[in-house]
């Protein structure tokens, strides 16, 4: 192989490991999912960058968890938790799916305890 082939082979590499695409994305509902059509929600609980959803809660709401080499991209970012796990937000805000929604396209966990919600 060419020097200067392999160079331009080497750059495009680079250049494709380094872009990642969005976690999520607008369903065709206009809800936020997850690359698996997942509804993903926010909770009133949480502050910008903290979530505050654990134990029991974090077992009926899971947390949306990032790959240890996910980064944040435009509005999406990452939140540490306690166990130093990170978890996808949006705008500054956790992001997290319902253990009642079943397949892509559920959305049942709008409004529950009135501080669950989905994003449009």
């Amino acid at each position: 192989m060419k020097p200067v082939t392999f160079l331009a082979v080497a750059a495009l590499s680079l250049v494709s490991v380094g872009a990642t695409a969005a976690p999520a994305s607008l369903s065709g509902d206009g809800i936020l999912v997850d690359g698996d059509g997942m509804t993903l929600y926010i909770f009133d609980r949480d502050r910008p960058n903290v979530s505050n959803c654990y134990d029991g809660c974090a077992q009926a709401w899971p947390p949306f968890i990032a790959a240890e080499s996910a980064a944040a991209e435009g509005d999406f970012g990452l939140v540490t938790r306690r166990d130093g796990t990170a978890q996808w937000s949006y705008k500054g805000m956790p992001l997290y799916y319902w253990a009642g929604d079943q397949q892509p396209g559920d959305a049942t966990g709008d409004g529950v305890g009135g501080v669950w919600h989905i994003l449009r």
